[in-house]
């Protein structure tokens, strides 16, 4: 334990996600010896998001502006969704170049432990994107994990009384490049019944 107000800024790094209480203590430790210019600047960029980001008002995605430049470019095919957890995720999609459509972002994953249940998630706003615009198809991008594939569960109920809509979820299976040997179980048998002909 450190005195007063270092161990307030290693406490308060060590609650952001993915920092743990070593990563915490070094950040604090570098910040400590960074420049005063550094620290500005980064201050300065932290203000600046809080003031300025946004969420887009359509999809739900971080934006500069009302809409964000997905939702902004018209080039894009209006009647697919994919239904992500997180904007992170859109970034991660958005790298394969292969989706040309939009996206929803939920906001994250039902959780009913952390008590995250549908209404705390971006599910309505979803439901209304399909009653008002001609949305032909909705891809369930969510995590493969526990509370992902509760989420998308949860979305294909909810989504198959839909009249013309069709609902898919993204393949999940071995990495390219990967061992079948070192594949574990459930990855495995995804792999399997996901199979497609050649």
């Amino acid at each position: 334990m450190y005195e007063g107000v270092v161990q307030d800024l290693i406490d308060e790094l060590g609650r952001l996600p993915g920092v743990g209480p070593k990563s915490a203590q070094r950040i604090a430790f570098h910040l400590l010896a960074a420049d005063p210019v550094d620290i500005s600047r980064l201050q300065d960029v932290l203000g600046k998001v809080k003031e300025g980001v946004q969420f887009c008002e359509i999809c739900g995605n971080v934006s500069e502006h009302p809409k964000c430049r997905i939702c902004r470019d018209e080039r894009r095919d209006l009647t697919v969704i994919c239904v992500v957890e997180e904007p992170k995720d859109v970034l991660a999609v958005e790298r394969t170049r292969e989706f040309k459509g939009r996206y929803h972002v939920l906001g994250g994953a039902l959780d009913p432990l952390s008590g995250i249940g549908p209404e705390q998630l971006r599910m309505r706003e979803l439901l209304k994107r399909i009653g008002e615009a001609d949305i032909k198809e909705i891809i369930i991008a969510t995590d493969p994990n526990t509370e992902g594939e509760a989420t998308a569960t949860y979305l294909v109920r909810m989504l198959r009384d839909f009249p013309g809509l069709s609902v898919t979820r993204l393949a999940s299976g071995l990495p390219m490049g990967g061992d079948l040997e070192f594949a574990d179980e459930l990855t495995l048998g995804r792999a399997l019944s996901g199979r497609r002909a050649l």
